[in-house]
């Protein structure tokens, strides 16, 4: 059996966990986010989707983690050690991207935006737009020399959903689904057509700001969790990607990986100690 790594994206809302190798993507979930859990429930939670798949968390080569949810990282950190004996990398300051980043303050720029980007840097080449929806819905740019330059963040889909049935005390909650036409004749079709047509309407009015103001035209590649429920409805041609966020953790493990297991590990320990003195963990 080839040697596999464990990736794992720590959204706000998601987790999303998966085993790659360089041939393939062996599987992939998705699990809620929960503040709440400890070290042991997340490492619980971990074995039984790598027992699911028949994965024994001890054949791991090694792990790699994503995350936008400091309370959690060292957490979800500490379950991955006890199911699999790996230190994984975690993202961050001091692990090599490749990523040339050009924006006002580099650190300021989350992890999950600059996996999104080495992936989509590897896989679609540059000049490139990357979207992804989530609890927010980010568009963040490569220009054609490959800098990251920047990008915007909107408050989400389901955010946008839910803050307007929260509000407005007759809107019913409804499934993310698209009606049948624009011009809704009952309130489920109002509010599906508002969400799913406007938010397309939305990224379409986003990108075309986006290409007049780089003065050039660049390929739009989505990802997310609400990307196959959004993006069919655009008007640009825009590629869906589920998997770009798995592609860029093994790209930047494998940027990172050391020849020797040994010195990897130690290697690892010690830029944590570094990111636990200094406060990033």
């Amino acid at each position: 059996m080839r040697k596999m790594i464990l990736a794992i994206d720590m959204g706000n809302t998601n987790i999303e966990i998966g085993c790659l190798d360089d041939e393939k993507i062996y599987f992939t979930e998705r699990v809620s986010t929960d503040r709440t859990k400890t070290e042991l429930e997340y490492a619980v939670l971990l074995k039984t989707i790598l027992e699911l798949h028949g994965v024994q968390g001890k054949n791991m080569e090694g792990a790699i983690i994503s995350s936008v949810v400091p309370p959690l990282t060292k957490i979800l950190r500490l379950a991955v050690k006890k199911v699999t004996d790996c230190d994984a990398f975690v993202v961050g300051a001091g692990v090599r991207t490749g990523l040339d980043i050009r924006v006002d303050n580099p650190a300021q720029v989350g992890a999950d935006l600059i996996v999104d980007a080495v992936a989509a840097a590897e896989e679609y080449g540059y000049p490139c737009i990357v979207i992804d929806m989530g609890t927010a819905t980010t568009i963040e740019v490569l220009d054609r020399r490959g800098y990251y330059i920047g990008g915007t963040i909107i408050p989400g889909t389901n955010a946008s959903l839910d803050s307007l049935v929260a509000k407005a005390s007759q809107l019913p909650a409804i499934p993310l689904e698209a009606p049948k036409r624009v011009i809704g004749r009952n309130t489920v079709d109002c509010m599906q057509s508002g969400i799913v047509f406007g938010q397309a309407c939305m990224l379409d009015g986003m990108l075309d700001r986006f290409i007049e103001e780089l003065g050039y035209d660049c390929k739009v590649v989505a990802t997310g969790g609400l990307s196959g429920a959004i993006i069919p409805h655009c008007r640009r041609d825009i590629i869906i990607d589920p998997m770009l966020m798995l592609k860029g953790l093994k790209i930047i493990y494998d940027k990172n990986r050391e020849t020797d297991p040994a010195r990897s590990r130690e290697t690892a320990r010690s830029r944590d100690r570094h990111a636990e003195e200094s406060g990033q963990m």
